[in-house]
């Protein structure tokens, strides 16, 4: 996957797993951002329970980075409470 693919990829999974949890108070760049870690740690999880990972720019992928997003998403609220 090309860079241009992982920041498409990271901004819509990053808007989806704000709109989803409710933290819409980030910038653009934070947004492509977490999106693109949690296209990292979604694909490590989602490969722990034997599923692919990101393998293009494709639904699947968005699925998987935006998982990964949530998680990331919740680790950080956790962190500050």
């Amino acid at each position: 996957m090309g860079l241009l693919s992982w920041i498409v990829v990271g901004g819509l999974a990053g808007l989806l797993a704000q709109s989803l949890m409710g933290d819409g108070r980030s910038g653009c760049l934070l947004t492509v951002i977490l999106g693109v870690v949690g296209a990292f740690i979604g694909g490590f999880v989602m490969s722990l329970f034997g599923f692919g990972g990101v393998d293009g720019f494709n639904l699947w992928s968005i699925v998987v980075a935006t998982v990964g997003a949530l998680v990331l998403l919740a680790i950080g609220r956790a962190m500050r409470r």
